[in-house]
């Protein structure tokens, strides 16, 4: 039954433009900005010779009076660099300019353009040796220049890049230039939940810079990529990209792996010559110690290429949709059944907006919702550094891992919320395959469902080796959606070793491993899945609020069910999640409660939007 007091109260309010106070997090306040996030960016891919190049950086806004809808590569990868005179701010990178932490607190506008500008000294490169430059995330478009002249471009906020850059360096300072635009909402692409107009469940557009930038010494014979997957519950395949063959050469260098577990001596090694830029080898791990929340037991590995050494690290654990004793569909893991009990990760912080301030910051989030009984965090339309997903990994913190979202720039009211909100029936009888009902979800240009199946599957190849991500969300609440059932099999294809949650929330295309609903505002109780043989999953429901003073972006506060007194707000939320507990004899696969933490005007978290107070705890 729907609970009409409860959607009044959650009705989207016109936005007060007031100015977010400044609130910084321990980490943030404790921040060196000279040397900011200096672990290895990629854990899992992990050579020995690195340079992280966060810090301090000089930056120039410029007006360029391009349209927010053009070709934005093509704007950043031709704009004149500007005078060194206009350089004169600093900015710390990996902060975005409209970030606290970032030194500049000011918003890129869609018709400007964000230059950066640093030196460097680049390594010794000997042995015919090659410099790596690594972006882990830019929004948006960006073009990158070396010494003045053009190592490369890119297109899309959320995933990284990388460029060699050794041909354009000089023996002493090299300086490195980054051109970027961010249109947010105007540009109609991939952004997530940012938006220019912030209020609501949206909050702060960021541009620019927000993730680590690094350089890496590699051989010019090396690894590419890899590809780790359990086969069974004792094989493990590992699949590479070569580059190069040595020089004089007409054969590759032998490819090998090899896994360890608590000894310094490999449980298992394997070598194999390859004969192509791709190579494939499977290892056996006889009675491998398996990975689950409980024991998140991860084996270390070393892949060698020639003279090329990485460092990675695997585990071995299987996901599956199967039958209970019951006869529920529901998430199996390690053959026994799982129940999901998720929470809403949004990830953003109150100094630095999509960028947490220090690792330790990111593993207090995962830390602080374990304690509070969660097993899994929906990682929620956002890709996040690849460290995040590192510490889920060795502690045990399964990861609902969501694409990101766009579309059209304005918000689609009432096919995004009104609609489905007033009129449950909606949910199954509006097809996301055809151009009206697309443009009537925003989700109806070419470009944008482009871009969006690229990135999508961009983060598939991006995160498969990571044993935390159980399952792949797809299209959130009908923002941007189109042709989900194609989506859906594309992820299959790409990885059929997890589950897939294709439409969360509300039109339902028959397509994935769950009937998946958003429930704020009607009794939470077990709906029968139209297909009947899909998990019923509650993608996200609580919502419940409580601001408090001192710890609060704004004045105002959003939610779905606000409570002035915090121990009335934690009984609420206590007796909420116990219910949900109790509907898993009832054939419920799971839940997913909002949220981790407060957000700009949203107060619904179960911490403060700095981390400084966590309101479930006692």
């Amino acid at each position: 039954m729907l609970n009409l007091k409860k959607v009044l109260g959650a009705k989207p309010k016109e936005h007060v433009v007031s100015e977010l106070a400044t609130l910084y997090t321990t980490w943030g306040e404790a921040l060196d900005a000279d040397h900011v996030l200096e672990e290895h960016p990629d854990p899992q891919f992990a050579r020995a010779d690195y340079r992280v190049l966060n810090g301090r950086w000089q930056c120039a806004f410029v007006q360029s009076r391009h349209a927010p809808t053009g070709d934005l590569q093509a704007v950043v990868e031709n704009a004149a660099a500007p005078a060194s005179e206009a350089f004169d701010s600093e900015i710390v990178v990996p902060f975005s300019p409209e970030a606290p932490l970032s030194g500049v607190n000011r918003q890129l506008q869609p018709d400007e353009l964000l230059w950066y500008r640093r030196t460097f000294t680049a390594p010794t490169l000997d042995g015919g040796k090659r410099l790596l430059l690594h972006f882990q995330a830019v929004d948006y478009a960006c073009a990158v220049h070396v010494n003045g002249q053009m190592a490369g471009t890119h297109l899309g906020g959320y995933t990284p890049f990388a460029f060699d850059i050794t041909d354009f360096l000089v023996p002493d300072a090299n300086e490195l230039a980054v051109c970027v635009a961010d249109p947010s909402e105007f540009g109609g692409r991939l952004r997530g939940k940012q938006r220019f107009d912030r209020g609501d469940i949206w909050y702060t557009a960021q541009s620019g810079i927000w993730q680590t930038v690094w350089l890496e010494t590699v051989p010019a014979v090396r690894v590419e990529s890899v590809k780790i997957e359990v086969a069974g519950t004792d094989i493990l395949t590992v699949g590479a990209r070569l580059i190069g063959l040595e020089e004089g050469s007409d054969a590759f260098p032998p490819f090998q792996v090899e896994v360890f577990g608590d000894e310094d001596e490999p449980a298992t090694t394997v070598e194999r010559q390859p004969d192509s830029r791709t190579c494939a080898v499977a290892l056996r791990v006889p009675e491998p110690h398996l990975w689950s929340p409980e024991d998140p037991y991860l084996y270390r590995m070393r892949i060698t290429y020639g003279a090329d050494v990485v460092e990675s690290y695997c585990a071995f654990r299987q996901v599956e949709m199967r039958y209970d004793d019951a006869g529920a569909k529901r998430v199996f893991l390690n053959g026994k059944p799982l129940f999901i009990k998720g929470v809403l990760d949004q990830a953003y912080w109150s100094d630095g907006l999509m960028t947490a301030p220090s690792d330790d910051a990111l593993v207090y989030d995962i830390e602080a919702m374990r304690a509070c009984g969660f097993n899994l965090m929906r990682k929620h339309i956002k890709v996040e550094s690849a460290r995040w997903y590192y510490h889920c990994d060795r502690l045990g913190m399964l990861v609902l891992q969501d694409m990101v979202s766009g579309g059209a720039p304005e918000i689609q009211t009432w096919n995004w919320s009104y609609k489905p909100t007033l009129f449950k029936i909606s949910w199954n009888h509006m097809r996301d395959d055809t151009p009206a009902n697309q443009a009537k979800l925003g989700g109806g240009d070419a470009g944008y469902q482009e871009e969006w199946m690229r990135t999508c599957r961009e983060t598939v190849e991006l995160l498969a080796n990571h044993p935390s991500i159980i399952g792949w969300s797809l299209m959130n609440e009908g923002w941007g959606q189109f042709n989900a059932r194609a989506a859906c099999a594309m992820v299959r294809k790409l990885d059929p070793t997890r589950v897939i949650d294709a439409v969360s929330g509300w039109y339902d295309q028959r397509c994935g491993d769950f009937y998946s609903v958003h429930n704020y505002f009607r009794d939470l109780v077990v709906w029968r899945d139209r297909r009947k043989h899909r998990a019923f999953f509650v993608s996200e429901f609580g919502g419940f609020t409580h601001r408090v003073d001192g710890h609060s972006a704004l004045d105002e506060a959003y939610g779905y069910e606000p409570y002035d007194d915090i121990d009335e707000w934690r009984q609420a939320v206590r007796s909420l999640l116990a219910h949900m507990d109790s509907l898993e004899g009832k054939g419920l696969a799971g839940y997913v409660y909002t949220q981790v933490s407060d957000i700009e005007e949203e107060t619904n978290g179960i911490l403060t939007y700095d981390r400084r107070i966590n309101k479930l705890s006692e």
